[in-house]
């Protein structure tokens, strides 16, 4: 296989070239945002691709999505009626692009377990496997890729709906009785245009994910492996411990952006100490376990 680095010298390119493969039958265009800005974290999706049969009216949802963030469709055909040619095209194309030698990880976005060997054979070959898929997930995946980010929670906060406005009607000249029913009319015709149009906010706001317990054992034992004589732990080496044993372990699967706010957020279990200099970026977070 050719060297990843494309014969450059070490350090020249240090952003991880990521190829983005996407499961048109598993994935929903409403968490695409989210996920490629996840994405971005990890390294540079020099490859976007999604797969799926763009003929069928589940993958018409995705069209706008393919142009707005130039991600490629790969056509497949569905040969036979419930089987899933989508997997194999994926798969293919993965193994083609890892022999290529130009990629230092994979994104699966699916949330099918039939991925659960592509990702462990890719490990295998020493790319990084970043998954991304619902809760529903099966623990196999989960646990073949090198980190797995569920997109319940990349998913965009819905925007506040504006009050439905409607016109000022000015009464019309004419005798009292006629006025009045004019008006009476206009007051019930504006009603119903109302009910009508204003948008239900509980139907158009995707449902937030439920979140989880705190996991107190994994903490302490994440704590506990991290840490030195007094107890106390770098914050770094805590959150690259539960990733390895753990590689679905997301803070704001526990209602936190970051591993700090959860842990400061309950001050019952966990001490947290900021250490280091004035300056920015000079400090470093510490943590150790309490009682």
């Amino acid at each position: 296989m050719k060297p990843r680095n494309n014969g450059k010298p070490d350090g020249e390119d240090e952003q991880r070239r990521l190829a983005v493969l996407i499961d048109a039958d598993n994935a929903q265009p409403s968490v695409i945002e989210g996920l490629l800005a996840e994405v971005a974290k990890f390294g540079v999706a020099s490859v976007k691709r999604i797969y799926g049969d763009f003929t069928s009216t589940r993958a018409t949802q995705w069209k706008n999505a393919l142009l707005k963030f130039s991600i490629s469709p790969v056509q497949q055909f569905a040969y036979t009626s419930g089987k899933n040619a989508t997997d194999s095209s994926l798969i293919i194309d993965a193994m083609d692009l890892m022999y290529t030698g130009r990629f230092d990880g994979m994104c699966l976005v699916s949330s099918d377990s039939d991925f659960t060997r592509l990702a462990q054979r890719m490990r295998e070959e020493g790319l990084i496997v970043y998954g991304f898929g619902e809760r529903k997930t099966p623990d196999a995946f989960v646990q073949a890729c090198d980190k797995f980010i569920y997109t319940e929670v990349l998913r965009a906060e819905p925007l506040p709906t504006a009050p439905a406005k409607t016109r000022s009607t000015k009464p019309a000249k004419a005798p009292a009785k006629t006025a009045a029913k004019t008006a009476a009319r206009a007051q019930g015709n504006a009603a119903t245009d109302i009910a009508t149009s204003a948008p239900n906010p509980a139907s158009t706001a995707p449902a937030k994910p439920a979140v989880l317990p705190l996991p107190l054992e994994l903490l302490r034992r994440a704590i506990e492996e991290a840490s030195d004589e007094q107890g106390w732990a770098h914050l770094g080496a805590v959150g690259t411990y539960l990733t390895k044993i753990r590689p679905d372990f997301d803070p704001r699967l526990y209602g936190h952006k970051k591993l700090s706010d959860l842990l400061k957020r309950h001050p019952r279990y966990f001490a947290v100490e900021e250490r280091g200099g004035t300056g920015v970026g000079s400090k470093s977070i510490y943590v150790r376990s309490l009682g």
